[in-house]
């Protein structure tokens, strides 16, 4: 196993995955990068495509699909929510989007976005940084007023000059789902314990970092502990063609 905190990240995307139907799937890794996930799931058989506004992050990419013999099953291109119906020419079953909204100029534009690329029944995968659990988190490493300063604000007020990359709350996400004509199936919160237990005793503890692992995923299944842990994921999915938008000008249904 990596780093807890890696395979963490990684158990969401098979989460999503294993929702969509498993199976060989047609997926868009919006804003992938250089390929962490990608890589991974061109290898399982999975057709990929990344979409990323980066060329060096492309460029990475396309090397390590080449030396992973994964190139087959791994497209990429540049660009970002605002072209994805230009980039993406046939409906896809899953769209992840992790780690993107806290960067993005319209979270509910790219959610929008995303879900347009979707055949009916797809799935729009998202993973964000939760603004309670950051509050937490500043809070046991003695800085109170940020911590405070997170608590006092919603997302429309976020401003990511003053605040840095946003942090959400499940309502927010899943409204933003909800909006887009997305049917919430999915809520998770993930790293309630890996961010906050130092490294040194995972790695010094016999069995430490499956036994945090494990910890992880017990906590990912009990509601309670999703409005402290770091991020949060939620899966939406596509249910019927009345809900599907146009894709290239006409209906995407398959």
């Amino acid at each position: 196993m990596g780093p807890v905190r890696a395979e963490l990240l990684w158990q969401t995307v098979l989460d999503a995955v294993e929702l969509t139907g498993g199976g060989a799937l047609r997926i868009v890794d919006l804003g992938g990068g250089a390929g962490g996930d990608a890589v991974r799931l061109a290898g399982a058989g999975h057709a990929v495509h990344v979409v990323d506004p980066s060329p060096d992050a492309l460029a990475a990419l396309e090397r390590r699909a080449s030396e992973a013999g994964v190139a087959q099953n791994l497209t990429g291109s540049l660009g970002d929510a605002s072209d994805l119906a230009a980039q993406v020419t046939e409906p896809v079953d899953l769209v992840l989007c992790h780690g993107v909204l806290e960067h993005v100029d319209d979270p509910a534009a790219t959610v929008a976005a995303a879900t347009q690329v979707l055949r009916p029944g797809g799935r729009l995968s998202v993973l964000v940084a939760n603004r309670l659990g950051a509050a937490v988190r500043r809070a046991v490493a003695g800085d109170f007023d940020g911590a405070s300063r997170l608590l006092s604000i919603d997302l429309a007020g976020w401003d990511r000059r003053s605040d840095g990359a946003r942090r959400f709350v499940l309502a927010e996400v899943a409204d933003m789902l909800t909006a887009a004509g997305l049917r919430v199936e999915h809520t998770a919160g993930t790293r309630a314990f890996a961010d906050l237990v130092p490294s040194s005793l995972v790695d010094v503890e016999p069995g430490g970092r499956d036994a945090l692992y494990a910890l992880e995923r017990q906590a990912a299944l009990l509601g309670e502990f999703t409005a402290l842990s770091a991020g949060l994921h939620l899966v939406g999915c596509l249910e019927s063609e009345a809900d599907v938008h146009t894709f290239g000008g006409s209906s995407a249904a398959l």
